[in-house]
């Protein structure tokens, strides 16, 4: 087991860890639903969690057995539209929507020279970051567009390693999905998971709530 003084970098996940833009994805995927006449259910709205656009598309045509009523240009065009909705409702976000906690860990992180990337599915997370005025806290962003695999394949997170310049052992990846938390695990980095424990149960080390992430209290979890 990793011991919290080989750890030397943070590898993030954006949406329920940094802040909260999945309110504004279900809303986003919600008008989507609607449009091509799926039922939105709480199951299906959590299946997305974690999960990437045409991913997430897939999932809600299946949901209504429409998956092949639709061309690959016109699922594109569904794509973007949903993207385009997003953005108008991410455009309003301020430092004030960063999660309880999370703008004094990442401050506490850069103080203490603890290097940390971006590990998320959104190919909006330099827009988001920025937004958020938290760009220059970070190394560098994984982009999305260049993986071979989405969440729960490890290759994110090893791209996050990458981004640190750090083997995976001195990784901790910051995740609220169980799709998440299984890349993390697959890049053999230490799992870190926010959120409930029976979704989490394979994290190896978990706290409720973002406000609850600190390197004190996470180095008590692993030590």
């Amino acid at each position: 087991m990793t011991r919290f003084s080989d750890i030397k970098g943070f590898a993030f996940d954006l949406d329920g860890v940094i802040t909260d833009t999945a309110k504004f994805h279900t809303q986003a995927w919600h008008a989507l639903a609607d449009q091509v006449n799926v039922t939105w259910t709480p199951e299906l709205q959590e299946s997305l969690k974690g999960i990437d656009r045409m991913g997430s598309l897939e999932m809600i045509l299946k949901a209504g057995n429409k998956q092949d009523d639709y061309t690959h240009d016109e699922k594109v065009a569904l794509a973007s539209w949903k993207n385009n909705h997003y953005v108008e409702l991410i455009s309003g976000l301020t430092p004030d929507d960063i999660l309880p906690g999370m703008a004094d860990f990442i401050k506490e992180l850069n103080d203490k020279g603890y290097k940390a990337s971006v590990a998320s599915a959104s190919k909006n997370a330099p827009f988001i970051l920025d937004r958020l005025q938290l760009t220059d806290s970070f190394v560098g962003i994984v982009d999305p567009s260049t993986l071979t695999a989405n969440k729960p394949d490890p290759e994110i997170y090893v791209r996050a390693a990458e981004l640190l310049n750090l083997p995976s052992e001195q990784v901790i990846g910051l995740e609220d999905a169980a799709s998440g938390i299984q890349a993390i695990n697959g890049a053999g980095e230490v799992s870190l998971g926010i959120g409930n424990a029976e979704i989490l149960h394979d994290a190896d080390i978990r706290f409720d709530a973002t406000a609850d992430v600190t390197l004190a209290n996470i180095a008590a979890k692993l030590d």
